[in-house]
């Protein structure tokens, strides 16, 4: 079983990693494309950044020190993954409660989507940047992020999910980055589950707790060491249940009642 997530906007880059995993550290797969994408993010001074990414002068700023001071190999700054997203997913992923087998699984079933960085392991380094991965970004070589990655990312998907000893992808993205995959291109079969959340007595998505919920998922998969993608339906952190009346074999519904 393999899970896709998407990456966050907002970076934690100060908290420390709590675990001693340094000898299982790498480097991301697709760090040419990524030096290359750099380049031209390089080029972009404040005012370009404000345009492209739609975004206040203040983070534009701070995004244009971040790619100037990027470089690779990467300096002692370099952090994991997983450690250094940090928005509503990664509240829910909540790495610094796994310890190290926990984190070790995560490792091998889990891929971040990033604009810039293709696909992240976990514990693949990274520095700071912001790239949407629907960012109308252009480059010498495409027109977008989609068109840059092509098949790039989801050839390595199918590699990772060999690896992971499985035939079964979690697609746990966001429709931004999970547009970056080609479906009909994986050699594995697609579930996606769906979390809804009863407010006045109707089930809706409410973004907030979705997202939250996808690295909820995730964590109870880590913690569980679950290999069996049945045993997702088990999935019940935070009082989410499994509701097979409303799902099919390729979306599963979770639900979570209206506290009262």
């Amino acid at each position: 079983m393999y899970f896709l997530l998407s990456p966050a906007k907002n970076l934690d880059e100060k908290t420390p990693v709590p675990l001693a995993l340094g000898e299982h550290y790498s480097q991301p797969a697709l760090i040419n494309e990524a030096i290359d994408l750099m380049a031209t993010l390089k080029t972009k001074d404040v005012l370009d950044l404000q345009e492209l990414m739609h975004i206040s002068a203040k983070i534009a700023e701070l995004n244009v020190a971040r790619n100037q001071a990027w470089s690779y190999p990467f300096d002692g700054t370099a952090k994991p993954a997983a450690y250094l997203f940090d928005g509503d997913v990664y509240t829910g992923l909540d790495a610094y409660s796994l310890n190290s087998e926990q984190m070790m699984y995560l490792n091998k079933h889990l891929g971040i989507l990033s604009g810039l960085y293709g696909l992240l392991k976990p514990l693949d380094l990274m520095l700071p940047y912001r790239l949407e991965m629907g960012t109308k970004f252009k480059t010498p070589h495409a027109d977008n992020l989609y068109e840059y990655w092509g098949d790039t990312i989801t050839n390595l998907i199918n590699e990772r999910i060999a690896q992971s000893g499985s035939d079964v992808l979690i697609n746990l993205a966001s429709g931004e980055y999970y547009g970056a995959v080609k479906p009909n291109k994986i050699d594995a079969s697609i579930i996606t589950p769906k979390f809804l959340d009863q407010k006045n007595g109707q089930y809706k998505i409410i973004s907030f707790y979705a997202k939250k919920a996808r690295g909820l998922m995730v964590n109870f998969a880590a913690k569980n060491a679950i290999t069996d993608a049945a045993t997702l339906k088990d999935f019940d952190t935070d009082g989410y249940y499994y509701d097979e009346s409303s799902s099919s074999d390729t979306e599963w519904v979770f639900k979570r009642d209206e506290m009262r």
